[in-house]
């Protein structure tokens, strides 16, 4: 391999490294990328590393500060009332054109995709599942063919899958039960897009945000503690 495409390779992978740590809340919001780290990982110079922050920032996964490099975009109330606001318009949206323009090769994927996801999901691969889980949205996203949509929905996944990550309780019964759902969700959207059933798509869009949100807020305002009678003396 020449040093040209072994930097391109680097330059890539960093990309893709980044975007998934971002998305598995390996890198947290508001947290600082080091440039000079990230340059001796990956053997690049600080040029294609600033590069990729570039287009990171234009996908809307960091945020470039004049004069204090780059740092993962921020998550705080202001973003998840912004994004429980439009995202179930959002998907629906896509899903319906989606409904109209997939071709055999995207839902091919998109089947084969779900059942990745069901299968990181048995295993309790948390990871993969926030990346699976994301894929599938993409894959919808790209059926759609509408690039106003697919830019709005690129930077709702983003969030979404974080928001997922920090609320997600490994070992509460009521997670468990709404992640089957919501992955169950998934075969109900399959066969909508086979059946070219626009309407079912957009109910089920409401359905799948609607398990988001109650998840969020259960965590948020979880059932009090049950007290303790006092001891008698």
């Amino acid at each position: 391999m020449t040093q040209a495409k072994s930097a391109k390779s680097a330059k890539a992978q960093l990309f893709e490294d980044l975007k998934h740590q971002i998305l598995t809340m390996e890198l947290g919001p508001d947290e600082d990328l080091d440039e000079v780290a990230l340059c001796e990982r990956y053997g690049l110079s600080r040029t294609p590393v600033r590069e990729v922050f570039r287009r990171l920032s234009g996908e809307g996964y960091v945020d470039i500060r004049e004069n204090r490099g780059a740092r993962v975009s921020p998550m705080n109330h202001s973003t998840l009332r912004h994004f429980f606001l439009v995202a179930p318009m959002i998907y629906a949206a896509v899903g319906r054109l989606a409904a109209r323009h997939f071709t055999a090769r995207q839902l091919a994927e998109l089947k084969e995709t779900q059942a990745q996801l069901r299968q990181a999901a048995q295993a309790g691969d948390i990871q993969a599942m926030v990346l699976k889980n994301n894929r599938f949205h993409e894959i919808m996203g790209e059926m759609s063919g509408n690039v106003y949509l697919q830019t709005s929905l690129n930077r709702l996944l983003i969030d979404h899958a974080r928001i997922g990550r920090t609320f997600y309780q490994p070992h509460d019964e009521d997670t468990a039960r709404r992640r089957q759902a919501s992955i169950d969700h998934h075969d109900q959207f399959i066969d909508a897009l086979v059946a070219r059933d626009e309407d079912t798509i957009a109910r089920l869009s409401y359905e799948h945000m609607e398990l988001s949100r109650e998840h969020m807020e259960l965590f948020i305002m979880p059932p009090g503690l049950k007290p303790e009678p006092p001891q008698s003396l």
